[in-house]
């Protein structure tokens, strides 16, 4: 059997993943690895930012090497934090965060970028640092007060109601777009969030980049 192009290490969670999310092996075009990384939880990657968890990220970034996997990505923005610490103990490409596409983007449209991201509140200047994106004008809006996200993806407590998760990410958008007018395109910094990415385009008529973006931009040309 060939091995994937695409490995991709999972936060410790269990919550449901519909196509789109990067949880979900049917979002793939080509065949993908996963590995998860035992103890990651949502609290100590995104409300965190453990250091602790590195060394267990670089293991298990490493048993995919070594099932010949061509890069490597993560299911959690949040881990730009650790991006060069990962990337330096690594033979093959590694992009922990869809932030990483931030600088590329503020290059091509001249503007601001605007971050959708699952905790405004846990987002910081060393989250962009570890993206390179750390004196480039940004705009974030969060997904903190917004219950339905909050209660499947971040508290894990209820059920993912899609429907209604949409209706909050459209009104997180609507949000930012009103305060930063001058927005030039959006980022989603969670890798949840890609199934409602055709709903913030049309509603933006924006461009809008998530991490599925990223990976399909990387493994074309491995």
């Amino acid at each position: 059997m060939k091995a994937a192009k695409l490995g991709i290490l999972m936060l410790d969670t269990d919550f449901y993943r519909p196509k789109g999310d990067i949880g979900n092996p049917d979002t793939f075009p080509f065949p993908v690895e996963y590995r998860i990384v035992e103890k990651a939880t949502i609290d100590r990657v995104v409300k965190k930012g453990d250091n602790a968890l590195i060394e267990p990220f670089i293991k298990s970034a490493r048993y995919l090497e070594e099932k010949g996997v061509k890069a490597i990505t993560t299911s959690c923005g949040f881990l730009s934090i650790f991006q060069q610490e990962i990337q330096n103990q690594l033979k093959v490409p590694f992009f922990a965060s869809s932030l990483i596409q931030i600088p590329m983007l503020h290059t091509v449209t001249g503007g601001r970028i605007g971050i959708l991201t699952a905790r405004k509140a846990s987002l910081g200047k060393q989250h962009l640092e570890g993206a390179r994106a750390g004196d480039i004008p940004i705009a974030i809006e969060g997904m903190d007060d917004r219950p339905a996200f909050t209660a499947a993806i971040v508290d894990e407590t209820h059920a993912l109601d899609m429907e209604k998760v949409s209706l909050e990410m459209e009104e997180a958008v609507r949000m930012l777009i009103s305060n930063y007018p001058d927005i030039t395109a959006i980022v989603l910094e969670c890798t949840n969030m890609p199934p409602y990415k055709r709903t913030i385009r049309e509603m933006t008529d924006l461009p809008v980049f998530d991490i599925t973006s990223l990976i399909n931009y990387v493994v074309k040309e491995l």
